[in-house]
This record gives C-alpha cells, sequence and structure tokens, in this order.
C-alpha cells in the first residue's frame, strides 16, 4: 500500500516577521495585518509532525528533518486551513503544499515553506 501524506499548516509567532531575515523578503506582500504561517507536507499526522519540528528532529542517519523556523516560532496547528485537503500522494502533496502556500500569500498571510 502506498505511502498517504498530508499538507498542514502550522501558526507562527509574528515575531518571525521581525527577527528573520529570510522570512520577511519571502513575504514583501505582508502587511501585518493577517498570520505568519508555515504550510509542509507530511506521512505522519500533522500533530506528529508539528511535534518533530518543535523537537528539531533528526532521522537515524542524524539529518535534521525539521524546521528551524517552526522549532523557534511555530505556535499550533491551523486545522481550518487544511482539513478540506483530501489523503495524497508524495508527488500530489508537494504540488498542493506550493499551491496552497501560493493562495494564502496572494490571501495576504505570510507564509514559509521548505
Amino acid at each position: 500500500m502506498p505511502t498517504v501524506y498530508t499538507v498542514y499548516v502550522i501558526e507562527l509567532s509574528r515575531k518571525v516577521f521581525t527577527e528573520d531575515r529570510k522570512f520577511r523578503e519571502a513575504n514583501p506582500q505582508f502587511n501585518g495585518v493577517l498570520e505568519c504561517l508555515y504550510v509542509g507536507m507530511t506521512s505522519k499526522t500533522p500533530q506528529e509532525r508539528l511535534q518533530q519540528h518543535k523537537t528539531g528532529y533528526r532521522n537515524a542517519k542524524g539529518r535534521k528533518l525539521s524546521s528551524n523556523i517552526v522549532q523557534k516560532y511555530g505556535r499550533y496547528l491551523r486545522p481550518s486551513l487544511y482539513q478540506h485537503i483530501g489523503p495524497l500522494s508524495r508527488a500530489e502533496a508537494l504540488d498542493v503544499e506550493k499551491g496552497l502556500a501560493l493562495e494564502l500569500r496572494r490571501k495576504g498571510y505570510a507564509v514559509w515553506t521548505n
């Protein structure tokens, strides 16, 4: 049975916008009104993945698989922004992750994705 992926959204502290230059540069459209978000994809549950980000998860080979931005600024999951997206293949999840990040930016959110 193929692995199933989920796209998820984590709300970030607004401090990320003032403290992280790369985040600011990736979001020139942001006017400070809406939230700062992280969009990702996972074969785990979104809750498990958030926990991995927050603890600085590394795989068996020692490679870090968590986002520094989420580790430092991640607050909580925003299911209302992703629960309408069904289970996906890896290729579909990669496309949906990019598309959701673009859609949220167009709506005025500041978004980070890997």
